[in-house]
């Protein structure tokens, strides 16, 4: 089903807001998020700069990461307030995936412009502090944390690669990241993930137009389609978090038709996890 017909160049950072009970997305190259009233009214706020994942604070405030760092979004005026400037002094990066993990703490991604290997990282922003966890990597994705908070997902699109990673009590690593699922042998480039109640990896596919699900072995269990063929990122949201919803992107079709971009929802049979809120 599309859940809004508004196409985006690079849909990305899908998330729910369990105050609002909204879905909220981004378009990453239309500098731009979306959203939907209760009554499917379209909702949009220019940012002015790229921007591409948020977790929330409280009902009118979103964290966000933006190309030159965090900021926090005011949902009733659109203003945005710097928080923590990240690779600010560097032009040729970007933000990418993120959201927030069950200690209150944001993780999020950097990646080259035109995704140049090795010019991305992977930071984490706890209680006003931001520290570099990962560097280098291509294009983080696939960020997304276990039920009970003791684990960390991401991935390297451009590798094919998921990992994970112990957590301490505050949500720093420890340990050695162990590869998770490595995808390459399929040709499937990881992008968004989210993990389902039941512990699933729920991960959209680029250029497959699916949303994949693997247990914690590994294994496949789940197959969900999509009408565009660049699938981003998914999120559970909606009555009791049945509904999955799945970003799309256009960029890198060549002549795209009318189903790139768009942004669809899903009913899996499978129910997700309420987005942690983000500590300041």
């Amino acid at each position: 089903m599309i859940h809004d017909h508004r196409r985006c160049e690079l849909g990305e950072g899908a998330l729910w807001h369990p105050e609002r009970r909204q879905f909220f997305w981004f378009d990453i190259l239309g500098r731009r998020l979306l959203s939907q009233d209760a009554d499917r009214t379209p909702l949009e706020w220019p940012l002015g700069r790229i921007a591409s994942a948020a977790g929330w604070i409280d009902r009118d405030r979103l964290l966000v990461a933006t190309e030159t760092g965090l900021a926090v979004l005011s949902l009733a005026d659109g203003r945005l307030t710097d928080v923590a400037a990240v690779e600010a002094d560097n032009p040729d990066t970007r933000s990418n995936d993120g959201r927030a993990d069950r200690q209150g703490g944001f993780w999020f991604g950097t990646m080259g412009k035109k995704a140049e290997k090795g010019a991305g990282a992977i930071y984490r922003f706890y209680r006003g502090e931001v520290r570099k966890l990962v560097d280098p990597i291509t294009i983080p994705n696939s960020i997304c944390f276990s039920p009970d908070g003791g684990t960390v997902h991401y991935s390297d699109t451009d590798r094919s690669i998921v990992w994970r990673q112990d957590l301490d009590l505050d949500g720093w690593p420890v340990g050695e990241p162990q590869i998770y699922l490595d995808l390459s042998a399929q040709g499937w480039s990881p992008d968004g993930a989210v993990i389902d109640a039941g512990g699933g990896f729920c991960c959209a596919v680029w250029g497959q137009g699916a949303v994949m699900r693997f247990d914690a072995d590994g294994q496949r269990t789940h197959d969900w389609k999509v009408g565009g063929r660049h699938s981003s990122c998914p999120a559970f949201g909606g009555p009791d978090l049945a509904h999955l919803l799945v970003t799309t992107a256009r960029d890198g079709i060549e002549a795209p038709d009318d189903a790139q971009g768009k942004t669809y929802r899903l009913e899996p049979g499978l129910t997700g996890l309420a987005e942690p809120r983000v500590m300041l």
